[in-house]
Parts: structure tokens; C-alpha cells; sequence
């Protein structure tokens, strides 16, 4: 069976059970503080098993994109150097909110695994959980129970808590789970050695292919589990996995899921895969690595320099170094890879097909400009390990014409021969550079890195990363649990309401409180819209708590507040603040007539790759591959400004189905998670027309006026506008419109400002040339009374002097002209222009050649006393500084500078 023939039987059995096929979520968590990416099937039915959504249907299945490259899950390391390991991957799952078990799930699962795709069962083991003393935990002996009516007794193995016991994180859902492991060696070996004692023992060929996982308790903070009030079941097949064992491959990335990629290198790095450990591990790094970027980048993850931007742009970087070393790739070719693998998802994750250009885009320029970095990082090592070599040689007393490689210096020093940890951090946390690529160079020159104090570094990083960025959240303390959740906010700007549940959080130190409300007008931040701040008051309107912000957690709207109202149990109006709402829908419905405006004008690959609501402005990233011209901003400008003006009525349509709404050519963002039923916001159905959950104006002209401030690059193909409306941009005419009237009176009411100015400039102009002649020719007369100062040293004509000129030109023509009639000249010259200390120091070519001196030697030697630097040629060089005090000591040091040559 091919990969995608894999794929289909999958989801068309699960479809015969009754399951709902339900689309891959984006790979780019919104909306959950806990994590970055998708690391699991289950994160897009998070709220489900937490119980705070409904559910829509009690059976689900799917093929769910995954990345897993930091936190619990870090496998990043293990890339490519094993079989089965990736960054990247398909998660295939079935899952039952509160609907079928234990039963159920273990039935189907050995049907399809054996029925349909056929795999021996004398190949398959089972495990389950074997219970846990210490938290009072039973052994599973349901599961137990099912499983022996499949597989003998002796293919049934009892795993502790860390293999067979499945927890969302710190808190949450959590209950045993059965593992189903494959055993892919060959019979005379399965035969010779029971598959069973190397099960969960790291063995390449005895692999886990499939978790059932049974949801039953909930963790709380303080460790404890309560029983959950449903039981549902959550299963992940790993789908790389499950195609190397069918298609009967000792390695993931020998299957058709990888091979078009890794043979489509291969060719261009002129190798052949399977003949070389090193060449083979790159090539299945870049195979695999491709995968996580290309998708992330498709789902709206720019790579950046820090939090999820800077783990793609870290894996990215990954594949690039093993191109560079391994397989002598110098130029950028990672990018040449998206269409090969954009062709693999079509049918599947078609998101990657639709943005093919642009994100191969966005690879080509970050491979530019790492390679860049690469060899900045490379030279940076070797200067290093030159350094290094010279000290150890003075160090240990070695004659410095004694060469490094000398056996004999070799011996001596070795022991001697390591690469700072600190300085192999730097590489890496600055260049980019990897650890082992910093060993591997090491290793070629013979060195070695301290690795102890490189961890240690790398410790200390972490932690104040994790400081940074604790949170100490508490259990949820249940109010009235019986109510849900209504949002009113499109309607309403207060609402009476109750508190459901409420919790406390402690950040860098500071208490605060997190609310849930059964009715809420508060807009959570989200699609780029900043949450509402308000008030919670109670039914007297005389005492009220601040509401500071509102985010979504795991879809539940959660209002932050410093403190807690006093009686929990009464009814409070929850009232936002009218005038920030309002300045915030006045941008957010400039963005979508901006969106609408860059289509029309730059053309239709225009898409959004971000946005910032705020009451204050607008921002707003898009597709793009070029400058926008001030003529195409100002057309923007004005397309906008005259759909405010045509003061379009807001036509919103809610709970509408999402095929219904993509069929009748309404806009979706790329990365965004729409549920069955979408709302759309239009503005004139010729122009305007996008899914979006945000809040909006009734009509156009509430926005007033539309002003661009800023237009640039954020990365590739990507460009950024900011923007005011309403009352920012009002207040921006009138500060503009001040500014005028200053300038027209400051130029004695000229109407024509343009004209006015040019003529100033050009005023400034000739008059700045008159001055530099007359610099030029106090520098000539300076030359006829300086060389009549010289003093003559040991054959030495010495001229230390200060000279009055402003203009560094000047300077520098007055020392060459006093050189073209001086012989044996050492000459210094002090200046103080603008405040700031300088210093001039010319010689003759004849004390170059005959007495070794070099301008810019010396010129870093007086810089000193004027706590600067400078540099130059052997004849000539400048320097500048802080201490204007010291010149005259600069002219002192130069006297006894020529007193001691020999």
C-alpha cells in the first residue's frame, strides 16, 4: 500500500464506525498559553475533554499535523541520526467524548491492524497499565481483560506510570493507556529472542505504532485525581510508523513518505543514499526538518527570533548546517524542496499547495541569510582557535616560529587544546551553530569543547528563560458550575451575569485572578483584536473590580482581574469600557477594508499573514514580495478612505455553515481553526466579504478617517502597514496641520513650502561651499606657520601641534600638503570639532621603510589618553574619543615617542 492508500483506509474505517472525519487543526497553537504547536491529535479537542465546550459529536477522526521540538516533547536532537524519530509528523486518531471505551477502542484497533492492514498478529505485543501504589492507582485490569481475548497472556506486558499512564500536563485529563508495539525484525531473530523484553527499550526495530488512551480522572494541582464526569477515549497512530511497518521498511525514511524528498537531494547533492552514515543523516535531517518549516510557515508561523519564530528559524538552521557540512550545499537549496513536498500533501493539507511560492519564498531568504551568518560563525571559530593557539604557546614558553601542528608542540599542549564553553554557547545562541557542528570543527583541528561548562551555560539560559516566563496558576474553584457560557458582546456593551468558577495566578510575583463568566460582554483577544477591559460591578453599581484584560483559554473566555469581588455568589453587571471597544472596531474594520483594498490594488496573492487591533492603531501584515511605492500607498489610502465615505452598512450573518460560507467566496485565513458554523463580516459584497470573529462598526463611516503612518518588510514576502483611524487620525491632520502653520510662519508666510525649502536648502548648500573654501585656505596658511614649528630629533622632523580647523577635510589636507614639502616628517596633529576630540597622525614613506614605524600603530597608542581608538594605513591615520582633556598629553606622548627611537 502506498502512504496515501495508508491514509484513506484509516479514515474510511473509523468513517464506517460512525466517526465524523474532521479536518487537521493548524500546527500553530491559538488560543492555549500552554503550548506553541500541536504536539498531539488530541490538542484541538482539548475543551472537549476539559468540559468546557459542547460536544458536537460524540465520535471523531482524524490525520492531525504534529510538531514536537521542545518542552516534554523534544525529539529535535534525535532527528535523523535513528529511524523513526522527526520534528514533523502525522498523528492518525480516533477519539469518543463520554461515547464508546475501553472495549470498543481495543476492538477496533486490532481489526484494522489486522484485518485490514494485515500485519501478523505473532508481530504485535500489547501493554497496559500496571497501577501505582504511591497515587493509589489500580492496575487496569479492564483492559487487561479485553487484550486477552486477542493475544496470548505472554504478549501482554504491564507498564509503570511513565510508559502506560497518559496525562495532558501538570493538570488536566489524564488515565492508563495501551500501547500496541510492532516487532519488525526478522523472523529468525523474533524466533531467537521474545519481542517482549524489548519493548519499550529504544530497540530500532521494536517500535510502539499505536497509544489508546483511556480519559478517567482529572490531576489538580496538589496531585490529586478526581474521576471525570465522562469517560472518553483518545487514540494516536503514528502515521510515518505505520507506513514503514506495511510497506515492511527498517526505516521511516524509507518509505514513499520521505524517499521523493531524500532522492530528490540526493540527486542534487550528486549522492546516493544508503552509501555514506554522514551524507545519509543529512539528508534525512533536511527531508525531514523541510516538513516542520514548510507547514508551520503555511499556517501563519513566521520564523523570528524568539518564543515559536525561533524554534522554526532553529530548525531551519539545523538543516541548512547539515547541507553546508555534509553535503557541500553552499547555496541556498532547502527552498527547492517545498514544491516536491507541497505535491505529496495535495488532497491532504492542501494549505502548503495554496502558499507554495511564498513559503518557498520565506526559506530561500532565511537560508541567505544563515548562510551569511555560517560563515561569519566559522571565521569567528577559527579566529578564535588562533588566538587560543598563540596564548597556550607564550603560555607554555614556546618559540612562536615553532608551528602549532609541530608533533612536538602537539604533545605539550594538547591536554591543553579546549574550546571555552562559553565561547561554544555564544556560537550557538548568536550564529546559530549547533553544538556537535562546534565538536565537529573542534575535532578536525584536534581540540576538544568543555562541554560541562557549555551545559552549564546552556542551564542557566533556560532557567532564566523559565523565570521569565513562571506562571503558578491554581485549580479552578467552582462557583455555579450548572451555568454555561454566552457571549453578548456583538450586541450588548454590559450584561447582568454570575461567576461560573474563578482561579488565582501568580506571574513574576504579582497575585491576580482569572473569572469565568456565565454572560460576558468582554472580547477575548483573539484574530488579532485585543482583549476588553472593564468592570465587574455589583447589582448597587457602588462597589466594582477592574477587569485589565480578557483572553480565550482552550476556547473559555477568562476575565483577568487584581482582585475578586466580594460576594461570589450574587449577580454583578459585567460592563466593558465603551470608548477602547469602540476605537478598537473602528481599526479592526479598517483592517478588513485595507485587506480588501491591497487585493484590488496589489493583486489577488495578497494574504494576510497578521494583525494588531488596538484602540490606538492598526497593524497589519500581508503577502507581498516587494516595496510598496508611495504612489501605490497613497491609491490604498484613498480606495479606503472612500469606502469610509460611502459609509458602507455592516452586513454580518452568523452561525453560518463553513462550506456554505467558503463556497460564496468570503475570504479564510491561512492557520486559522473555523468551526463548523462561521460567522461573516462584509462590507459591500463587491468589496469587502471575510470570516471573522471580531467586533466591527455598524457602518464604514463611524471609522472617520483612515491614515497609513509606516509601510515596511517584517520578513520574507511579508510587508507590514500600521495605521490610524478616527481619533488618532484626526489628532495626526491637526498636529500635521500645526506643523505647517509653524513652518509657513517661520518662512514669513510663503505659501509655497516646497518652493521655500529648496530654496533654503539650496542657500545652505552654497553657503556650506564658501565656508569649506575658507577652511581650505586657513588650512594653506596653517601649512606656512606649522612648518615653521618643526622640531628636529634624531634626524627626525617632529611636528606636534593643535590646529583650529573644523572640518575633518581640512585636516587632511593640511597634513598631506605639509608631507609634499617635508622629508623625514612625524607628524601629529590634535583637533576638537563639534566638542569631539581628534587626533592626525602622517609620516614619511622614508621612516616607514627605514625605521619601522606605522601611522596606525601609533595613532592607537595616543588614542589613549583620550579614551578612544582609530586606524589607518602605514602613512596615514585618524582616531577619535571621549576625553577632550587629554590632548595635550597626545601631544606630550608623540614628543616621547620620537625621543625614543633608537
Amino acid at each position: 500500500m502506498t502512504a496515501k492508500e495508508i491514509r484513506t483506509a484509516y479514515l474510511e474505517f473509523f468513517k464506517s464506525k460512525a466517526h465524523q472525519i474532521v479536518p487537521s487543526a493548524p500546527i500553530v497553537v491559538k488560543n492555549d498559553p500552554t503550548l506553541m504547536f500541536t504536539n498531539a491529535g488530541m490538542n484541538q479537542f482539548k475543551d472537549l475533554f476539559l468540559g468546557e465546550a459542547p460536544i458536537k459529536f460524540s465520535r471523531a477522526a482524524d490525520t492531525q499535523r504534529c510538531l514536537r521540538v521542545s518542552g516534554k516533547h523534544n525529539d529535535l536532537e534525535e532527528v535523523g541520526l535513528d529511524t523513526y524519530h522527526h520534528t514533523m509528523f502525522e498523528m492518525l486518531g480516533n477519539w469518543s467524548f463520554g461515547d464508546y471505551f475501553k472495549k470498543e477502542a481495543i476492538a477496533w484497533s486490532w481489526e484494522l491492524l489486522t484485518e485490514v492492514y494485515q500485519i501478523p498478529k505473532d508481530k504485535l505485543y500489547v501493554s497496559v497499565f500496571q497501577g501505582d501504589e504511591k497515587e493509589g492507582l489500580p492496575k487496569d485490569q479492564e483492559a487487561y481483560d479485553i487484550w486477552l481475548q486477542y493475544v496470548p497472556e505472554d504478549r501482554i506486558i504491564l507498564g509503570n506510570k511513565k510508559d502506560n499512564f497518559w496525562e495532558m500536563g501538570d493538570t488536566g485529563p489524564c488515565g492508563p493507556c495501551s500501547e500496541i508495539h510492532v516487532d519488525c525484525r526478522p523472523l529468525a531473530e523474533r524466533e531467537a529472542v521474545s519481542g517482549k523484553s524489548l519493548v519499550n527499550a529504544d530497540h530500532p526495530q521494536v517500535i510502539e505504532i499505536w497509544n489508546n488512551v483511556f480519559m478517567q480522572f482529572n490531576r489538580l494541582k496538589d496531585g490529586s485525581l478526581q474521576p471525570l464526569p465522562a469517560q472518553h477515549v483518545d487514540t494516536g497512530m503514528g502515521f510515518e510508523r505505520l507506513v514503514r511497518v506495511l510497506q515492511e521498511k527498517e526505516s521511516n525514511y524509507d518509505t514513499d513518505v520521505f524517499q521523493p524528498l531524500i532522492q530528490f537531494i540526493a540527486a542534487k547533492a550528486g549522492k546516493v543514499y544508503g552509501t555514506d552514515e554522514k551524507s545519509d543523516i543529512a539528508m534525512r535531517v533536511m527531508a525531514d526538518h523541510v516538513r516542520a518549516i514548510s507547514f508551520v510557515i503555511a499556517d501563519g508561523q513566521l520564523p523570528a527570533n524568539n518564543k515559536a519564530g525561533y524554534v522554526i528559524r532553529r530548525i531551519l538552521r539545523r538543516a541548512v548546517r547539515y547541507a553546508y557540512t555534509f553535503l557541500d550545499l553552499k547555496e541556498p537549496f532547502l527552498n527547492q524542496l517545498v514544491p516536491v513536498l507541497a505535491e505529496q500533501f495535495v488532497g491532504v493539507f492542501d494549505e502548503l499547495a495554496a502558499q507554495q511560492d511564498f513559503v518557498q519564498k520565506v526559506v530561500l531568504e532565511e537560508e541567505v541569510s544563515f548562510l551569511r551568518t555560517l560563515a561569519t560563525g566559522i571565521q569567528r571559530f577559527e579566529n578564535y582557535t588562533v588566538k587560543q593557539a598563540e596564548f597556550l604557546m607564550s603560555e607554555n614558553a614556546i618559540d612562536r616560529e615553532k608551528s602549532f601542528d609541530d608533533p612536538w608542540v602537539y604533545s605539550i599542549l594538547k591536554d591543553q587544546m579546549v574550546i571555552s564553553g562559553d565561547f561554544a554557547f555564544e556560537l550557538n545562541d548568536t550564529y546559530g551553530f549547533p553544538i556537535d557542528l562546534t565538536e565537529l570543527m573542534a575535532r578536525e583541528k584536534r581540540w576538544s569543547v568543555d562541554m560541562e561548562e557549555y551545559h552549564k551555560a546552556l542551564l542557566q539560559q533556560k532557567e532564566r528563560s523559565r523565570a521569565a516566563t513562571a506562571i503558578d496558576t491554581g485549580d479552578w474553584v467552582l462557583v455555579k458550575p450548572d451555568l454555561e457560557v454566552e457571549f453578548v458582546g456583538y450586541d450588548d456593551f454590559e450584561a447582568e451575569t454570575e461567576i461560573i468558577k474563578y482561579r488565582k495566578v501568580s506571574a513574576k510575583g504579582k497575585d491576580q485572578y482569572q473569572i469565568v463568566l456565565s454572560k460576558t460582554p468582554f472580547y477575548a483577544e483573539s484574530g488579532g483584536q485585543v482583549g476588553d477591559t472593564g468592570r465587574l460591578e455589583d447589582h448597587s453599581r457602588m462597589f466594582f473590580v477592574e477587569i485589565t484584560n480578557t483572553k480565550k483559554e482552550n476556547g473559555v473566555i477568562v476575565h483577568y482581574a487584581d482582585t475578586l469581588p466580594e460576594d461570589l455568589e450574587g449577580g454583578f453587571w459585567a460592563v466593558i469600557d465603551e470608548d477602547k471597544r469602540m476605537l478598537s472596531q473602528d481599526n479592526h474594520s479598517a483592517t478588513h477594508l485595507l485587506h480588501a483594498a491591497l487585493k484590488k490594488i496589489l493583486g489577488p496573492h495578497v494574504n494576510q499573514k497578521g494583525s494588531l487591533v488596538t484602540p490606538d492603531y492598526l497593524r497589519f501584515d500581508f503577502s507581498h514580495f516587494a516595496k510598496i511605492t508611495d504612489e501605490e500607498l497613497a491609491r490604498i489610502e484613498h480606495l479606503v478612505n472612500r469606502k469610509i465615505r460611502e459609509n458602507i452598512p455592516l452586513k454580518e450573518q452568523r452561525y453560518v455553515p463553513y462550506e456554505k460560507a467558503i463556497s460564496s467566496g468570503v475570504t479564510a485565513l491561512f492557520g486559522e481553526k473555523y468551526g463548523d458554523l462561521v460567522r461573516i463580516i462584509t462590507f459591500d459584497d463587491h468589496f469587502s466579504k471575510e470570516l471573522c470573529g471580531g467586533t466591527h462598526v455598524q457602518a464604514t463611516g463611524q471609522i472617520g478617517y483612515f491614515k497609513i503612518t509606516s509601510e515596511s518588510a517584517v520578513a520574507a514576502g511579508v510587508r507590514r502597514i500600521e495605521a490610524i483611524t478616527a481619533d488618532k487620525a484626526e489628532a495626526f491632520v491637526i498636529n500635521q496641520e500645526r506643523e505647517i502653520n509653524e513652518l509657513r510662519a517661520l518662512l514669513k508666510g510663503n505659501r509655497d513650502l516646497t518652493a521655500a525649502v529648496s530654496a533654503l536648502i539650496e542657500e545652505n548648500a552654497k553657503l556650506k561651499k564658501e565656508a569649506e573654501k575658507g577652511l581650505v585656505e586657513h588650512a594653506a596658511n596653517l601649512k606656512n606657520e606649522i612648518v615653521h614649528h618643526v622640531k628636529t630629533i634624531k634626524g627626525i622632523n617632529l611636528i606636534a601641534t593643535h590646529v583650529d580647523l573644523q572640518s575633518a577635510d581640512a585636516v587632511k589636507n593640511l597634513v598631506y600638503s605639509v608631507k609634499e614639502i617635508m622629508d623625514q616628517l612625524f607628524m601629529v596633529i590634535t583637533t576638537l570639532i563639534d566638542d569631539k576630540p581628534g587626533i592626525t597622525v602622517m609620516l614619511s614613506e622614508n621612516l616607514i621603510a627605514e625605521r619601522g614605524l606605522n601611522a596606525a600603530t601609533i595613532i592607537r597608542e595616543l588614542a589613549k589618553e583620550i579614551q578612544g581608538g582609530g586606524g589607518g594605513q602605514p602613512f596615514y591615520a585618524t582616531a577619535g574619543g571621549k576625553n577632550k582633556a587629554g590632548l595635550a598629553e597626545v601631544l606630550k606622548k608623540a614628543e616621547a615617542i620620537v625621543n625614543s627611537l633608537p
